[in-house]
């Protein structure tokens, strides 16, 4: 059974005589013996934000520490006893971009940000209906529904908003697609994933092309309906999912890059395999899909490899020793970028606490550990 250590019980209860929480108890972290040390990477450890179920406020932060090989689960509310609410409701997105963390929380419609070494909170930047957050030259780019958290076939057109990192105060915003989601930015255009998931069935189709210097849409590309992720890979392509309507369309994974004579990226593959989620390590992409059916009520879970040279799929698991068995609902994924190992997220029943799941570079089965409610993002932190 995994050790557990329990830092500094007694002083978070003395701290609530005196913090402006009045009655409210402030959990200690909690810390799990993992042994995975790497003192010599130039990668300290990773943060990971569980998004908590809607409504439940218990959005947490947890943090693995390489040089000590401890796992600390819920450290946020101990090294913010002070902060009414702690992190909020619904973790969406978490990055680091200099000496800060940013954590994006949906539906406290805000974005967090943290001193990346302690965890101490320096501010927040509040945002509407917030859901992922990218960087480009001393700017943290924010996508944004704008509108209400409802299901609303009038649902407003999204937007982007650009934070100065230094001041933390929203500097400019864009209009794009309807529920925008993930971004990425290519040779000073950023590239949009619109979703028009509040919509449905009338989902948008669109990736926003906005041009930075003075900060406008100039395009919107159809690509597939209800898009969420988008990422890019150490080529400058794009890789863009779609989530399918649920029913007869099924998710499908897409491909932008630019052509000879084309100053912007256009759609040059679509690739038959359902994704919900990808990380890259060279030359290679890992996925997990998560595809929900409204006719059947039930989720069909696949993963694979994509070698992003090829566009083609060279594995039908990332996970060779059977164990994806013992994940219930995959949720998140990430690769260190030093060592090529895999982490997975496993949401479990979303109402109780998740695991994630550390996998060497050839799918074996290193360690496992308890997370928060819905694991779900991870940043690595450099020394």
């Amino acid at each position: 059974m995994t050790n557990k250590l329990f830092f500094l019980y007694f002083l978070p209860l003395l701290m609530v005589a005196t913090s402006c929480r009045e009655d409210e108890l402030v959990v200690p972290t909690e810390y799990d013996i993992i042994g995975d040390e790497r003192p010599e990477s130039d990668i300290r450890g990773f943060y990971l934000v569980n998004e908590g179920n809607m409504g439940s406020n218990k959005c947490t932060l947890d943090f693995y520490d390489y040089c000590t090989g401890l796992y600390s689960r819920n450290f946020y509310a101990e090294r913010n006893p002070n902060v009414i609410k702690e992190l909020g409701d619904v973790g969406n997105d978490i990055g680091i971009y200099g000496s800060k963390l940013y954590v994006v929380v949906n539906c406290s419609h805000k974005v967090e940000v943290l001193d990346s070494n302690s965890g101490i909170r320096l501010g927040q930047v509040d945002i509407p209906n917030c859901r992922y957050i990218r960087f480009h030259r001393g700017k943290a780019y924010v996508s944004s529904y704008v509108g209400p958290v409802l299901i609303d076939p009038n649902a407003p057109k999204g937007a982007v908003y650009e934070v100065d990192t230094l001041s933390l105060s929203v500097t400019r915003k864009v209009s794009v697609g309807y529920q925008p989601e993930e971004m990425e930015v290519v040779d000073d255009y950023m590239y949009v994933a619109n979703s028009g998931g509040y919509r449905a069935p009338n989902y948008d189709n669109t990736v926003s092309v906005i041009q930075m210097v003075d900060f406008k849409q100039v395009q919107q590309i159809p690509v597939g309906i209800n898009l969420h992720r988008l990422k890019k890979d150490k080529y400058n392509k794009l890789w863009v999912t779609s989530r399918g309507d649920y029913q007869t369309r099924p998710s499908r994974l897409y491909v932008m890059q630019k052509k000879p004579g084309f100053n912007q990226m256009v759609v040059t593959d679509t690739i038959p395999v359902a994704c919900s989620n990808m990380a890259f390590h060279g030359d290679y992409m890992y996925y997990y899909a998560t595809e929900w059916n409204n006719y059947t009520a039930s989720n069909t879970i696949t993963y694979g490899i994509i070698d992003i040279r090829t566009k083609e799929k060279i594995s039908d698991n990332f996970i060779t020793d059977g164990t994806e068995k013992e994940i219930t609902i995959p949720y998140g994924i990430a690769v260190h970028p030093e060592t090529g190992d895999i982490f997975v997220t496993d949401a479990k029943n979303y109402v109780s606490s998740g695991t994630l799941y550390c996998f060497s570079s050839e799918g074996q089965k290193k360690w496992s550990v308890r997370t928060g409610d819905i694991p779900a993002h991870i940043t690595f932190l450099k020394k």
